[in-house]
């Protein structure tokens, strides 16, 4: 039994449903086209299901935030979703108006209405609780029209914000199909991975890293831990090594003595079982060149592991019956620093592993290398996927959960 409500705990037919999704886009600084419809694509099982089941569908959804350059309404939203369903929508450019409250009166069985974007509303940011938020006009004026509240925005999970968790409060909700798997698939890896497991931290960050990994190996959870990118360049600099004025720069804009201090005590407590790059690729007149982590510090940007590390990893990994990755191994945008994402993210499409993809860089180089259908299980979330890998609490979660244990 599930702490909270599923689809499965529902009879949703011919009824009104409240559906909060993450339709939050990449998009075109200067066209604001979107530029990746995957958000939606993940939430379409949802939305056929409730289709096929005769539900009226009020979607929920956000895009960027008041103030910034991609804060904008959701009309291109709702033409991808339309394209990407085959059949037409509504789009309603109202929140809860009248014009909102009378598009959802006259929505018919297995019709799908999207409404404006839930930021304009300017209490939808503010940090309060579930039963706060139902107080809201929001919330006031939406739920008496729905039957049923269902949230399938997991990238915004970490977020306590007025549509994710205030109708939870005054309706019956549960999880969508997206928010039930990946709860189901990243508990498994995080509480019983299949063994041994390996997890893999690269891109440009690492701060919160730190207490992903001293979490994972206390737990037991992970058995090796590599590191590539930003992150083994701190554990490095941890060690003692001087990177070069240019990568020390970079560490210098994440890192904080208190960071570092973290590193020492894990790379103290755990050392056979975090693995660094012994080798790093640069960029010389224009050219690719690669040189031993004995030969640091180097005038140049570290900007990819070399083809040493690369062998090593991927012996480290060959044996793993499970492998998460989050953050590319290198700076793939750049063609000739693309060979150590490309050769160990293919690598560990091709062996007979359970792969699991997180973060916003990592899903982009997966696509890019065309590995989508070769990963098992590619997750939307970036913030919150970092918070339940830390193992803190989700408030989306926590609101459906209260939920479960209320009669309404």
């Amino acid at each position: 039994m599930k702490e909270y409500n599923t689809l499965d705990d529902f009879d949703v037919e011919n009824k009104t449903v409240l559906l909060r999704v993450d339709f939050n886009m990449p998009l075109d600084k200067d066209t604001f086209e979107i530029l990746d419809t995957t958000r939606i694509k993940r939430v379409l099982p949802t939305i056929n299901e409730l289709v096929g089941k005769n539900a009226k569908i009020v979607i929920l959804a956000h895009q960027g935030r008041q103030g910034s350059w991609d804060f904008i309404s959701l009309e291109r939203h709702a033409k991808a979703l339309e394209n990407l369903l085959g059949e037409g929508i509504e789009y309603c450019n109202d929140i809860f108006g009248e014009k909102a409250k009378n598009a959802i009166k006259n929505l018919q069985n297995g019709e799908v209405l999207l409404l404006g974007n839930v930021r304009r509303f300017d209490g939808e940011t503010d940090k309060k609780s579930a039963e706060e938020h139902s107080q809201s006009e929001l919330v006031q004026n939406l739920y008496p029209l729905a039957d049923i509240f269902i949230n399938d925005a997991f990238a915004a999970a970490h977020r306590a914000q007025c549509s994710l968790i205030g109708f939870t409060a005054v309706l019956p909700s549960c999880a969508g199909r997206l928010l039930e798997k990946e709860l189901t698939t990243l508990g498994e890896i995080t509480t019983d991975p299949k063994k041994p497991s390996v997890f893999l931290f690269g891109g440009a960050k690492f701060s919160d890293v730190v207490k992903t990994i001293e979490r994972l190996l206390e737990n037991k959870t992970a058995d090796k831990v590599i590191l590539t990118g930003l992150p083994a360049n701190a554990f490095l600099k941890a060690k003692g090594v001087n990177l070069g004025d240019k990568n020390e720069e970079m560490l210098a804009k994440e890192g904080t003595p208190e960071n570092y201090e973290e590193i020492k005590q894990l790379l103290a407590k755990y050392k056979d079982n975090i693995c660094l790059p012994t080798d790093f690729a640069v960029e010389e007149n224009t050219n690719r060149n690669e040189i031993d982590a004995s030969k640091l510090p180097t005038q140049y940007n570290l900007y990819d592991i070399g083809e040493k590390s690369i062998e090593n990893f991927k012996n480290i990994i060959d044996d793993a019956k499970t492998v998460f990755l989050s953050g590319p191994c290198g700076v793939f945008e750049k063609p000739l620093f693309m060979k150590g994402t490309e050769e160990i993210f293919k690598y560990i499409a091709g062996i007979d592993t359970f792969s699991i993809v997180g973060g916003g860089h990592t899903v982009a180089a997966i696509e890019k290398l065309g590995l989508n259908d070769k990963m098992s299980h590619i997750s939307t979330g970036g913030g919150s996927l970092e918070k339940f890998m830390m193992g803190e609490k989700l408030p989306v979660v926590e609101a459906l959960k209260a939920a479960k244990n209320k009669t309404f």
